[in-house]
């Protein structure tokens, strides 16, 4: 039982610390993001420093402030599992530049040149 609380415990440091490095490249503050997300402001530094385990619904929230997708966080907090695709496909659906969009077009793409080698 306590290695699973590790595995816990390290899973939510993991996913606080992504969002953190997510709020810096976006140089958002704390507190901006805190307002976007409709969270206060010791709620998201909890969650931060990983001392927080936020809920699906939390994370959709920090993702829409971050201006990047749900499923970004959801795979990132192991609340989804990876899609197949290998680490180019992970790479692009977590790249916080790239809109939606723009991700399925370059997974479409991707997915083509894949399909031309079989």
């Amino acid at each position: 039982m306590e290695r699973v609380d590790k595995v816990v415990n390290q899973a939510v440091a993991d996913i606080g610390e992504y969002i953190r490095t997510q709020r810096n490249k976006a140089q958002i503050s704390l507190r901006q993001l805190a307002k976007q997300a409709g969270v206060s402001n010791p709620y998201l530094s909890q969650i931060e420093r990983g001392l927080r385990k936020p809920s699906a619904e939390i994370l959709a929230q920090i993702a829409k402030g971050l201006r990047i997708s749900a499923e970004t966080l959801y795979l990132q907090a192991g609340l989804l599992e990876s899609r197949g695709g290998g680490p180019v496909a992970d790479a692009i659906h977590a790249d916080p530049q790239l809109t939606e969009r723009q991700k399925q077009a370059l997974l479409a793409v991707y997915e083509s040149f894949l399909q031309e080698k079989e």
